[in-house]
């Protein structure tokens, strides 16, 4: 599996992955992120803005599933362009501004018979296997937690959330 973007979706769903049994190619370029990444279970980093090619080698072929955790046009051409004939893309991150309406690069997915995914959240049918990894521990969330900060604080925060420099997740108290 690749995972591209390595903020709180992207590495919540690195564990999760892990810890299903799956061999994650984790993509972004912060090497900080990457290196929670590592710790977190990736099998494999890629720092890069075109990691196409060190995926398909590192997998042996492309990416069974590969997820775009950060919403770009950049980031979903690359999530598909890692895939293996079959393979699935999942659309996690959301498409803002001019990113909104993407080129898909239709002739690959009828040529690779790919599958395209949208998602806008979890099924709540899947809530309570998901809680049972936490509880059991191969999922850890607070380890995603950088920080903790106060009610008063919150605004900035959140405003500051768009420039990617932040912490992983922040908790208000």
């Amino acid at each position: 599996m690749a995972i591209h973007g390595c903020g709180g979706v992207g590495l919540s769903a690195l564990m999760i992955a892990a810890a299903l049994g799956a061999a994650v190619v984790a993509v972004d370029i912060d090497d900080a992120k990457l290196a929670l990444a590592r710790s977190l279970g990736a099998a494999h980093t890629v720092s890069s803005r075109d990691p196409v090619e060190a995926i398909v080698e590192l997998t042996g072929g492309g990416a069974h599933v590969s997820l775009d955790a950060l919403g770009s046009a950049a980031t979903c051409a690359n999530s598909i362009g890692c895939l293996r004939k079959r393979g699935r893309h999942v659309q996690v991150g959301l498409m803002l501004e001019d990113d909104r309406s993407t080129p898909i690069p239709m002739d690959r997915v009828i040529a690779r018979e790919l599958e395209l995914r949208g998602v806008h959240g979890m099924a709540v049918g899947r809530y309570d296997a998901l809680l049972r990894l936490v509880t059991g521990g191969a999922v850890d969330p607070g380890r995603l937690i950088g920080r903790r900060i106060g009610l008063a604080d919150a605004g900035a925060e959140l405003a500051a959330m768009g420039n990617f420099s932040r912490e992983i997740s922040v908790i208000v108290l």
